[in-house]
């Protein structure tokens, strides 16, 4: 009895060390002996630990709230009453600042928070209570008086601009015939009296109006088809329906084809081709006659005269295989002696020069010179010569 131990909650952290006889007595005052808790509430744990348990983690101890003041078991304050009861006080969750017990937060949120979120009534969309009058000095659908004073009705904010343009009848406007001259400007319910009575003046505004109109139309005319005439030096005829042409050339002698006229570049000569599909003079029956005509343009008072500048003509070979096909060119050089290359005059039709000869008609159906019904000529003007 008189050996030296240890105590037998060693391990636990006791460090009784003493003589085996006193060993009962000190168990019974030991802080590490495993005991049951007093609440009977399935626990064994050491007497340290066994004022912390029965103070705060034992489910049948007796806890007091802090805000109700009212009595609960551990174990219903841990698991429903904490957090959840209804004196507790708490900030708002819309962030306002306001702390209030939470039976009333509801209400507060519902009601009374300045962040809380509202339907505006006449948008539709949701806004925070505190900018709400804000929005509504920039809502398009909240209701405004017209400027004019029209209606007591109020119209949507955003429908105002289209009420005084297009419907108010206070609103002053300009006359329908404004473009055509009429100044008057009066209010919308006025304007029908103002239309009966101007008939006789809108009339001829519109008379004048149409006439500037039609000037101005004859004028874009005149300078499209001058862009649509001007060439680099190079212009393509094409001649569709040959066989009735030809057909027509043959019952009909020297009948003539012209070609749409064409400048020889931006400010150069004007000029046509003319073709006689059945001949013409010394080729006339059996051969193609192409001739160019210089015509009276519109800078010519200002170009070089007599015309001088190289000229060929060139009949297409039509053949799908661009290495097989065999195009006819002839080419010549104006002699500044002859009368068809000077001025030409507005009265006088111009006199043509080229080739009687230029390709015959057996020649033509040698190869694919007609293709589709229809034929394809070429001029080119060399303009390396032009100086304006």
């Amino acid at each position: 009895m008189n050996s030296i131990i240890r105590c037998t909650y060693q391990k636990d952290g006791c460090r009784w060390i003493d003589k085996l006889q006193n060993l009962p007595n000190h168990l019974q005052a030991c802080r590490f002996d495993a005991i049951s808790c007093p609440n009977n509430c399935t626990a064994h744990l050491t007497k340290a630990n066994i004022d912390d348990h029965l103070e705060y983690l034992c489910p049948k101890r007796t806890v007091v709230c802090d805000f109700c003041q009212q009595e609960f078991s551990g174990q219903i304050m841990d698991e429903t009453h904490a957090g959840n009861c209804f004196k507790e006080v708490i900030w708002c969750e819309n962030k306002c600042g306001a702390k209030l017990e939470r039976r009333f937060l509801m209400n507060h949120m519902k009601n009374d928070c300045h962040k809380r979120t509202v339907t505006c009534q006449y948008c539709s969309k949701d806004f925070l209570q505190e900018t709400l009058q804000t929005h509504q000095y920039q809502c398009p659908r909240f209701p405004v008086t017209c400027p004019n004073r029209c209606d007591p009705a109020k119209i949507p904010r955003e429908d105002i601009e289209n009420h005084v343009h297009e419907s108010c009848p206070s609103a002053t406007i300009a006359c329908p015939f404004k473009d055509a001259g009429c100044r008057y400007k009066c209010p919308r319910y006025s304007l029908e009296l103002h239309m009966e009575e101007g008939v006789r003046k809108h009339l001829e505004l519109t008379c004048d109006l149409l006439k500037q109109q039609q000037a101005q139309i004859a004028q874009l005319c005149s300078t499209l088809q001058a862009i649509a005439q001007t060439t680099d030096g190079i212009f393509i005829w094409k001649i569709s329906n040959y066989k009735s042409k030809l057909n027509e050339a043959v019952h009909k002698s020297n009948k003539e084809l012209i070609s749409p006229p064409f400048y020889t570049s931006r400010f150069g000569y004007k000029a046509c081709l003319s073709v006689f599909l059945n001949g013409n003079g010394a080729g006339e029956g059996k051969y193609i006659s192409v001739y160019i005509k210089l015509l009276h343009g519109d800078y010519n008072n200002i170009l070089d005269w007599p015309f001088v500048l190289p000229v060929s003509f060139t009949l297409f070979d039509q053949n799908i295989d661009a290495t097989m096909r065999m195009n006819i060119s002839e080419s010549f050089i104006p002699d500044p002696a002859w009368k068809h290359f000077q001025k030409p005059c507005q009265s006088t039709e111009s006199l043509g020069f080229g080739y009687p000869k230029f390709v015959s008609h057996e020649i033509i159906r040698s190869r694919d010179y007609i293709k589709d019904d229809a034929l394809i000529l070429k001029v080119t003007i060399d303009n390396a010569q032009f100086t304006n």
